[in-house]
């Protein structure tokens, strides 16, 4: 965790409530003209509260779309080696579909503590915390009504010349789903003119409390073309992973990837060695970094469209999940899609699961007067 002095550049945004008026850059691209801009349209209610659909548009034409239910991205569109437009993350097609009861988790943000803490308990200072048991008697993605589940406040927009700015804020109560402490959280959305989705993480509290804070968005390179991602070509900068039970809690153990199904230093089919691997890929790499910044972790590959997404972060660990629990029954998708078992893949930058129990992982507990604070980029190209 980083001390309350670090500087974070974009909290001159996201912790205001006034916003910058609207502002749009034109960029030519031979005889189109390009604008780098910002809509919001009504999505629908839930109780009192409005939900609206938010458009970030870049010089480049990439599109990025994000409702405030969940503060989840619903739409990523970008162009193919022929310049064709296509949506490469999994989502539905309207308030109701994110609000049905078997929603994986598609475009939001988790927490309070992504992934799983086992048997949905931790000690903290000598006293022990009880969470919701909401996966096989484990605490998943913040429990029953986590982060995904609640209305997200816009408290600041910034749209320029050299980036689209979102800045999405929460309060957490102390008890909520457990967790002590008050927390505030902030989540920046920041498109850039290089087709770079960027997304920074702030989270204060008033007293210790553990946090892990990600995105799940579901991406599918082909745009939808391919109804599984088992033919994209994954790379992963980890020369260990932490293996897991048969209830994906880590064990404790921190093992090398090398001559196993886990290794994705070179990248590789994600179906070439997925049947080796007992109920699919859903587990925790630990990232082979070189320094404590931002830096590249991994990448994605469609061959066919030719689309390529890179990965950087400043966290330690990332959960590749290859949607092995996808069966085709979810309602209201986009354009009524079937989305089967690998419909979409899951690249969830993260600490690692079950910390709180698991002292000689990274520290996850934040104390008051600390920042959490880090940052995710998905870089879009084509090659």
């Amino acid at each position: 965790m980083r001390k309350a002095l670090i500087v974070i550049t974009i909290a001159s945004l996201v912790f205001s409530c006034n916003e910058v008026s609207k502002k749009e850059e034109t960029k030519t691209h031979g005889t189109k003209e390009m604008k780098a801009g910002f809509e919001q349209k009504f999505y629908g209610m839930i109780g009192a509260d409005s939900v609206f659909e938010y458009t970030l548009t870049n010089t480049s034409g990439m599109v990025v779309k994000i409702i405030n239910y969940g503060a989840a991205v619903t739409h990523v569109m970008v162009p193919d080696k022929s310049g064709q437009m296509g949506d490469v993350v999994l989502g539905f097609d309207s308030l109701s579909g994110y609000l049905q009861a078997a929603n994986p988790y598609f475009g939001c943000i988790v927490g309070r503590y992504a992934n799983r803490i086992a048997n949905a308990r931790f000690t903290l200072e000598g006293k022990e915390y009880k969470l919701a048991a909401n996966n096989n008697g484990n605490s998943l993605h913040g429990g029953l009504k986590g982060f995904d589940k609640v209305t997200w406040t816009l408290k600041g927009k910034e749209i320029n010349d050299e980036h689209s700015t979102l800045g999405f804020q929460y309060h957490s109560s102390d008890g909520e789903e457990g967790y002590p402490g008050n927390m505030e959280i902030t989540v920046a959305y920041t498109l850039l003119p290089t087709n770079e989705l960027k997304i920074d993480y702030i989270a204060t509290t008033d007293k210790p409390t553990p946090v892990n804070l990600t995105n799940h968005c579901y991406f599918n390179l082909s745009a939808g073309t391919d109804s599984t991602i088992l033919e994209h070509g994954l790379m992963l900068k980890a020369d260990k992973y932490t293996p897991v039970n048969d209830k994906l809690i880590p064990t404790g153990k921190i093992e090398d990837v090398k001559g196993t199904p886990m290794d994705f230093n070179t990248s590789k089919k994600i179906g070439n060695d997925i049947a080796q691997v007992s109920g699919g890929y859903d587990h925790n790499w630990v990232l082979t970094r070189s320094g404590h910044g931002t830096e590249l972790i991994g990448s994605l590959y469609h061959a066919a469209s030719g689309r390529l997404m890179e990965v950087f972060t400043s966290q330690p660990g990332i959960q590749f999940y290859s949607g092995n629990f996808l069966d085709g029954s979810l309602k209201n998708t986009k354009g009524g899609v079937k989305y089967i078992k690998h419909a979409g893949l899951c690249l969830e930058t993260q600490h690692f699961p079950d910390s709180p129990n698991q002292p000689s992982f990274p520290n996850t507990i934040l104390k008051p007067g600390e920042t959490y604070n880090h940052t995710t980029i998905y870089k879009f190209s084509v090659k």
